[in-house]
């Protein structure tokens, strides 16, 4: 296996096209790590880093953000506003018939035009998102009162960084190696984590041994349930009534329909934390009018937020649902009926049409459940950490941990596909 491995690294560096990529890829990082380092003006870091280590929920959102949000920086937003966008498209596919057919019927022209309309999508979400968040912090003493022309000039500046970072993403797709946005996301992660470490062992003492040893088991044991949940799949027999194969026609051909454990990957968890966020953010622009109630409510929030066993338990509910309700957003087995009805394919044992239906969306459904439960669990894998044991220093990231596997996996595929083009 490691004879393989060499093998493959050799071709990848001997060929100047995949040679090419990689370095393209690796400059994008270094210029996005290089953006994060550079902050905004008037930001008390001693307050921010309070900010953060009593605020586990703002912790999940920096992972979205790249690791910006942390010492808000330029790209504080990262490319969340980007996804955002891309996931109000996708729903926007069953509401309106115009999107729809953009996605799914107009091919290559359908979806550049689709990609487009998420990309200005994308400028009032960062505006939006920026003013939530200049105004929360400065609610809670990280920023200075920023006057008009200061808090409009910081909004531009922050919401210029989210569509570069957009655009550097799209760059990096198009020249590089993998999903830009997802490789984005996987940089801030692993930036993120010397310093996470070093502050553990710096903190940790004698008693705390057993239980940084007890997270490292745990940790090894989420990244294996993690990379074979993320392989995981029910595949449905498919029969083909005939299938011509060369000269040869062949009766009774048969094969098979995916359907993967994790159908909606990691958009559940942005979704509930979206959710999550938009209440905290309306607060704090209402607080800014010096209502009562708003301040009250934007109290009673964060309270509610800083509790790992309430705030665990409504995060893991809303993942559960965003799985279902994405999965059936994305996976129509009407749609997936009618194509095998079409090429002349059947589910052995099922007859074509509704009950083809009917019998792949059961299949769905149950297949959905473990799924959702999992990606439920491992997303307030902290939250049941902090509340059993109490410690803050050093919090299994189950959300980081969901992401990096996936993506590193997905890479991985990415550079054996183009190793694997020029070899044979």
């Amino acid at each position: 296996m490691l004879d393989t491995l060499v093998r493959k690294l050799k071709l990848a560096f001997g060929d100047p096209e995949i040679r090419f990529r990689i370095f393209f890829l690796a400059a994008a990082l270094a210029l996005f790590r290089f953006l994060a380092s550079v902050p905004i003006p008037g930001v008390d870091k001693n307050a921010l880093a309070e900010f953060f280590a009593n605020n586990q929920f703002f912790g999940l959102l920096n992972i979205f953000s790249g690791g910006g949000l942390s010492g808000l920086s330029i790209v504080m937003l990262g490319v969340g506003p980007y996804i955002t966008a891309s996931i109000i498209m996708q729903l926007g596919t069953i509401i309106f018939p115009q999107v729809k057919q953009a996605y799914f019927e107009e091919g290559e022209a359908g979806r550049a035009k689709f990609i487009g309309w998420s990309r200005l999508l994308t400028i009032p979400l960062a505006v939006l998102q920026g003013v939530g968040f200049l105004f929360l912090l400065q609610s809670q003493g990280v920023l200075a009162h920023l006057g008009s022309v200061a808090l409009v000039a910081n909004i531009a500046l922050i919401a210029a960084g989210s569509m570069l970072l957009m655009w550097l993403g799209e760059l990096v797709t198009e020249f590089g190696i993998g999903n830009g946005v997802s490789l984005l996301i996987l940089a801030g992660i692993l930036a993120q984590l010397p310093a996470s470490i070093s502050q553990t062992l710096f903190a940790a003492s004698a008693a705390d041994i057993p239980a940084y040893l007890g997270f490292l088991v745990l940790a090894l044991a989420m990244t294996y349930a993690v990379v074979v949940v993320s392989d995981a799949e029910r595949s449905i027999p498919i029969a083909y009534a005939r299938a011509v194969r060369g000269a040869a026609l062949a009766q009774n051909a048969a094969t098979y329909l995916p359907i993967r454990l994790l159908q909606a990957g990691v958009i559940p968890i942005i979704f509930a934390l979206s959710l999550l966020l938009l209440p905290q953010m309306a607060l704090s622009m209402l607080g800014a009018t010096q209502l009562s109630f708003a301040s009250s409510a934007a109290l009673w929030y964060t309270a509610f937020l800083a509790n790992p066993w309430k705030y665990g338990a409504v995060y893991f509910l809303f993942v559960v649902f965003f799985t279902y309700f994405y999965t059936a957003v994305t996976f129509e087995p009407h749609r997936v009926a009618e194509n095998l009805q079409k090429t002349g394919a059947f589910v052995p044992g099922v007859r074509p049409g509704r009950e083809t239906e009917s019998f792949i969306g059961r299949v769905v459904n149950r297949v959905t459940l473990p799924g959702a439960t999992f990606l439920g669990l491992i997303a307030v894998a902290p939250s049941i950490i902090q509340g059993l044991t109490g410690v803050t220093t050093l919090v299994l990231g189950g959300t980081a941990l969901l992401i990096a596997v996936q993506v590193a996996l997905d890479l991985a595929r990415k550079i054996d596909a183009q190793v694997s083009l020029r070899e044979y």
